[in-house]
């Protein structure tokens, strides 16, 4: 099976835009290796990786949400001094009602300017996107929030655009 090749397009004021602007933004280093793009393929059930030259392999589509394992202040990774929320049907280590009703990913796009390979050393940034509202019969008002993280190696080229989408609802949903 042939790796994932994405389509390149660049767009040169936008790397300069954001050089301009990278020394006032919280960055998170983002070292890529080999063994990290093949862990990440196994994950998400791809065995591709394993028969791949190591140097030509290309990070699968999702990986950029990977650095999260990078990010320390990433809200779901574990820290030894800080009960942790967990995932499961009882939060770990949190005591009494949680701090929000929660919300949920809804959803997920990443935009590839050029394939991430072992060896790149990313910087991802963020930032809020737009924000906006619908209105539902199950759970009330919905409010949809958007963040962007840009992924730029060391030169600042952009690599990346990852969009997410999270949305809360007003209450909670109606199951009758």
């Amino acid at each position: 099976m042939e790796p994932w090749v994405p389509q390149i397009s660049i767009n040169e004021s936008n790397d300069r835009q954001w050089h301009e602007t990278m020394a006032d933004e919280k960055t998170t280093k983002f070292p890529v290796e080999a063994t990290h793009i093949m862990m990440f393929g196994r994950s998400v059930g791809d065995y591709s990786y394993e028969d791949q030259d190591f140097a030509e392999m290309a990070a699968p589509p999702t990986f950029p949400q990977a650095v999260a394992q990078f990010d320390p202040d990433y809200f779901l990774r574990p820290r030894i001094d800080k009960p942790w929320f967990g995932s499961g049907k009882n939060p770990s280590g949190v005591e009494g009602k949680p701090a929000s009703s929660g919300g949920l990913h809804a959803e997920q796009h990443f935009e590839f300017e050029r394939p991430i390979r072992p060896g790149d050393v990313l910087y991802a940034a963020q930032k809020q996107g737009k924000t906006w509202e619908k209105e539902s019969k199950r759970a009330g008002k919905l409010m949809f929030s958007e963040r962007i993280t840009e992924y730029r190696d060391e030169n600042g080229e952009l690599v990346c655009t990852a969009r997410s989408v999270g949305v809360k609802t007003e209450r909670p949903v109606d199951r009758g």
